[in-house]
């Protein structure tokens, strides 16, 4: 019986969250501790990567740590941003969150539709003269380099945050009965806190292919993938399995 739920995320902001609601319809407690959380680089390590911020006259970002981490390390290193720099976003969500550091101005600011490298890269190439910064985790492919390299595009990735596991009691999963993973970085920090984790008949359930994946890989059983609404599964499951 399914009756303590471990959560890979900070709790919801807002007291109207659906894990709530499931928890007086079914009687369960869920425990929100994220996995992972994410630092940047401190300016000493920065430098030690010999990147120039001001070599580049445009900015790519794919995600709000990107331009939170970007634009933190920019006033530790006392580096003013000149007011041509342009700036791209893989989706309209991401470059709009700009507007937290500099002025949006459409003139210099450009972004895909679908949230995705492959189309961020053609608005990319329709700038051909541009020398682009890309600020990325510390964990990430050279996919994005290979692609823009295609396009015979000038451009510099460089690392700015990190992704760090969250530290646990040795036997603290113990004391759940379902361990909910959104992230393969959650199913990695699940194994890093956990070297000895026995899964036995605790249920591990996840969101998404790829999380799935990571968990399957990592020599443990998926129990639930959902689909949809990630509490609307949960429920389903929760009753099926009673």
């Amino acid at each position: 019986m399914i009756k303590k739920i471990l959560v890979s995320q900070p709790a919801p902001s807002s007291d109207k969250s659906p894990y709530f609601d499931l928890e007086k319809r079914l009687g369960i407690e869920f425990t929100f501790k994220p996995f992972i959380r994410v630092e940047g680089l401190g300016v000493r390590e920065f430098r030690d990567q010999r990147v120039n911020i001001l070599d580049h006259t445009a900015i790519v970002f794919n995600s709000l740590n990107a331009i939170d981490h970007f634009f933190k390390l920019c006033k530790e290193l006392r580096v003013s941003l000149p007011e041509d720099m342009k700036y791209f976003g893989i989706s309209e969500k991401i470059i709009l969150y700009i507007q937290k550091y500099v002025q949006y101005r459409k003139r210099k600011v450009f972004f895909g539709t679908s949230g995705r490298w492959p189309e961020l890269i053609t608005v990319m190439a329709k700038h051909k003269t541009e020398k682009y910064l890309i600020p990325l985790s510390d964990v990430h492919t050279n996919d994005v380099a290979d692609m823009l390299d295609a396009k015979k595009l000038k451009h510099t990735e460089c690392v700015m945050y990190r992704t760090v596991a969250t530290e646990f009691e040795p036997d603290e999963y113990k004391q759940y009965d379902m361990i909910l993973l959104f992230t393969p970085a959650g199913v990695m920090s699940l194994k890093q806190n956990f070297p000895n984790f026995e899964q036995g008949d605790i249920r591990l359930a996840c969101f998404g292919d790829a999380t799935a994946k990571a968990i399957e890989d990592a020599g443990l059983r998926v129990d639930l993938k959902g689909v949809g609404s990630i509490t609307g599964s949960l429920e389903d499951y929760i009753k099926n399995n009673e």
